[in-house]
């Protein structure tokens, strides 16, 4: 069994990795385990009093380790048969084919989800937003911030911005703003996405009902008129026990 432990955890012990209670360290080990591959999905984790043991740590630093990452969604316990890992890497895989799919259609919320805002108006732009939006520093951006609820539960955090020539009066749009854009003259016909497994920060962690640390997917979206020109640049970082994108999209060519 000890062999096995080695493989989660580094033999020169945890005790110097990083600052910060012993619980997270060893969270963030076991969560590496997980990510990377060394456990995969089914693996059954090894009894607390043998992690406890090996790490020199009580079990019950084990056991909040533990409860982090069953409340986060990585791993589960089955009574009676133990804890046993509940992510694989097949789900970013699958997060990411269906964040690129294409369809004819604007963005579509699936059934008994919703928006809720949290941020709408003009702001002066920031570095990356003058770089991707092709801005002066003179200029304003129109910025959006939006939570996407799922049956009442938020499971996505989403970032827009675009420049205030396009959009004067954010407080008039009153729907997703890709879907805003494609009424307008700046519709876009395609888009570039980057998705990315992420841990989740406050006070984005407190807005999606995570632990401060928990996983999350990022993606980071910018959408591009027929001219070539960025029209707008939306990140959304996603729950990472959730069951995959809020909307499935990609913008006519027409």
């Amino acid at each position: 069994m000890s062999h096995l432990i080695a493989n989660l955890l580094p033999p020169e012990g945890f005790h110097s990795r990083g600052a910060g209670p012993l619980y997270l360290r060893l969270r963030r080990l076991l969560e590496e385990a997980i990510l990377s591959g060394k456990l995969n999905y089914g693996d059954a984790l090894c009894p607390e009093r043998d992690l406890a043991s090996y790490a020199g740590v009580s079990r019950v630093t084990v056991r909040k380790a533990v409860e982090r990452l069953v409340t986060e969604g990585l791993l589960v316990r089955r009574r009676g048969s133990g804890t046993f890992v509940e992510w694989s890497l097949s789900n970013v895989g699958d997060l990411l084919c269906r964040s690129t799919q294409l369809v004819n259609a604007s963005p579509s919320l699936r059934p008994n989800s919703r928006v809720q805002w949290l941020e709408r108006g003009l702001f002066q732009p920031t570095a990356e937003e003058i770089m991707t939006l092709s801005l002066s520093t003179h200029s304003r951006v129109a910025r959006f911030t939006c939570l996407h609820l799922l049956n009442d539960q938020p499971i996505a955090l989403e970032r827009s911005s675009v420049s205030a020539e396009v959009i004067p009066d954010p407080l008039r749009v009153n729907t997703l703003v890709h879907d805003w854009l494609r009424g307008t003259d700046a519709t876009p016909v395609r888009a570039i996405q980057r998705l990315t497994v992420s841990s989740v920060k406050d006070p984005e962690a407190q807005w999606l009902g995570l632990a401060t640390g928990a996983f999350g997917f990022s993606v980071e979206r910018v959408s591009y008129l027929a001219s070539g020109r960025a029209i707008e640049l939306t990140r959304s970082l996603l729950r990472g026990d959730g069951d995959g994108l809020v909307s499935e999209f990609q913008y006519s060519e027409s």
